[in-house]
């Protein structure tokens, strides 16, 4: 897939403020400072979509941008750096839940987890939440740049075996690097082919 037009469509603080659209919509969405803008500018092929700031949390609204006039890519508010975790909503914006749940046309929420970190009860927490209501999801472990290969593939096998006693089918895994462009095409690949099964 070729990225040829990338462009802000509409901020919404909540589901019902969200675009009427029968487009397909890709979340994106983790913990603050996962590097969510720099991996959402690199999808984008360079564009500043998200900007990227040294303070975390910085996106506060659901963000849509339209992609090639053919599905929307959708930057949501990160989770926080919460130690320790009572309910989801305690965590994030309900908006954030009612967008997760109830949006008809959300077609994948990339879940963003920091590759350089064993796995993080909020995170585990969020996944399991995801994968409890049924809604489609993939990893991506950000930051691949800042560890071993071998650290990283460690990281992911413990996240994969914490999750995987639900008995549901694991989510598809990505590693992506905004420094060295790493996950870019597979990820896209995967929209595409998600795109073509609608």
């Amino acid at each position: 897939m070729k990225i040829r037009s990338a462009t802000f469509q509409i901020s919404a603080t909540d589901l019902a403020s969200c675009p009427v659209s029968d487009r397909p919509e890709f979340a994106f969405i983790g913990r603050s400072n996962v590097g969510k803008s720099s991996l959402l500018n690199l999808l984008a092929g360079g564009k500043a979509l998200a900007k990227v700031s040294a303070t975390p949390g910085h996106t506060q609204l659901i963000n849509f941008f339209s992609m090639d006039n053919a599905w929307s890519l959708v930057d949501l508010p990160g989770y926080g750096f919460a130690k320790a975790f009572k309910a989801v909503r305690d965590r994030f914006p309900e908006m954030i839940a009612d967008y997760l749940s109830a949006r008809t046309n959300l077609a994948c929420v990339f879940v963003l987890i920091d590759s350089r970190h064993t796995p993080q009860q909020i995170d585990l927490d969020f996944v399991q939440w995801l994968m409890d209501g049924g809604t489609p999801l993939a990893l991506v472990f950000t930051k691949t740049d800042k560890s071993t290969a071998n650290h990283v593939k460690k990281n992911i096998e413990l996240f994969e075996e914490k999750i995987s006693g639900s008995g549901r089918e694991l989510p598809v895994v990505f590693t992506s690097s905004a420094k060295t462009k790493e996950g870019r095409s597979e990820m896209l690949a995967f929209i595409e082919k998600t795109l073509g099964c609608q």
